[in-house]
This record gives structure tokens, sequence and C-alpha cells, in this order.
């Protein structure tokens, strides 16, 4: 091998693009995050990633799915997949009796929970681009919002912000667009996969950027 042709090579290996990207969803409790990582798992692989149910914090542990090649418009991309508990600034055993767990699975829950936003933060510097999942429904302007786009802004981390729920009636993604205008929002209904194609061509953009 030549000298030129072994630098060709040692060079290109070195700028090549990563043929995995983590792409995390982050976002309070409730707002459709493992919603929207199954209607891609399922999409794409046939599987899904998590469960989902009524009850806040669903999800306690990040969980995630490899090499899920997302084709959109006759591009490919492959993604390890990663959703992550539902971040909250305070999480009260008693939040969970309302939804008949007696106390002892409660206050389990609640434990769990925890360590689950302690875990998924942790994560973060795993990330090579985050969507951030809001419900429509719900005003943007709060402590958990801010703490999760704050943490990703110190990161340097590219975001995509998704307005969930746009199926539901009070769904205002103009509100959401308002409260953090410095980021492209996509407004979708996970559960119904209303809107995804501008979602998908918004996540390729965004990988363009790592």
């Amino acid at each position: 091998m030549g000298l030129r042709s072994f630098f060709k090579r040692f060079f290109s290996g070195i700028f090549k693009k990563k043929k995995e990207l983590k792409l995390g969803f982050y976002g309070p409790p409730n707002a459709g995050k493992t919603s929207l990582a199954n209607r891609i798992c399922k999409d794409f692989t046939g599987e899904e990633i998590g469960t989902v149910s009524k009850i806040p914090h669903e999800t306690r542990k990040v969980q995630f799915k490899e090499k899920v090649e997302i084709e959109y418009k006759g591009k490919k991309m492959t993604f390890k997949i990663v959703d992550t508990p539902g971040i909250a600034t305070k999480i009260d055993y008693e939040d969970f009796l309302k939804f008949r767990l007696n106390k002892k699975e409660a206050k389990e829950r609640a434990k769990e929970a925890t360590q689950g936003v302690v875990e998924a933060i942790k994560w973060l510097d795993d990330m090579d681009l985050v969507v951030v999942v809001l419900d429509a429904t719900q005003n943007p302007y709060n402590q958990v919002n801010i703490t999760i786009i704050g943490n990703l802004v110190a990161r340097k981390i590219p975001v995509l912000i998704v307005a969930n729920k746009i199926d539901l009636r009070k769904a205002n993604v103009k509100k959401i667009e308002a409260a953090f205008p410095e980021y492209k929002v996509v407004g979708i209904s996970a559960r119904f996969g209303k809107n995804m194609d501008e979602f998908y061509e918004e996540i390729f953009k965004l990988a363009k950027k790592v």
C-alpha cells in the first residue's frame, strides 16, 4: 500500500460518520415518550420498546433498542433508540395512590421513579441527539421542561421538540413554539401516527448536525 492511499484510508476512517446515532427521548411523565419510541420501533423493526399506561412513571428504567434503521424518502439512517423515564423535580408516593396502588406499591414506584430520573440525566452524556416530547395539552412553561432544555443546552446536544397529542381538542402547538422559539417544534400524535413524516424529516435534518 502506497503512503498516499494509507493516509487516505486513515483519515477517511477518522472522519467517517457514526454508523449508529444515539437518539434519546426525554420529557416529563406521561408526555408520550414511550408511545413515540414504540411507534418508530414498530414501524421499522416490528417490535415495541416498552409498556405504556396512564399511571405516571410507567417507564422507570432507561430502555433502548439497537440498530433501528429508519428509512425516509429513500434515505436510511441507523439509530439506537433510547427511551428514558419521565423527568420530574418532585416525586411523591401519594400521587400514585389515586391509581389504586396500595401504599407499599406507591412508595416502591416513587423510589424507582426517582432513581429513573437520575439514570435518565446520566444517559444524557451519551446522547448524539435528543427528542424532547411534550404534551401539547399542557402548559409548557414549567420548571421540568426548562430543566430538561437547560441540560441539553449545557451539553450542546442537537434538540427537536415534539408537541405530542395533537389529536386532543386542548392541544396547542403554538404555545410550545412560543415557549421555546429557538427550537424546531413538530406537532404529532404518537398514538395515531399523525404527522410522522414531518417528524422523520426533522430527525434526518438534525442528524446531519452530529
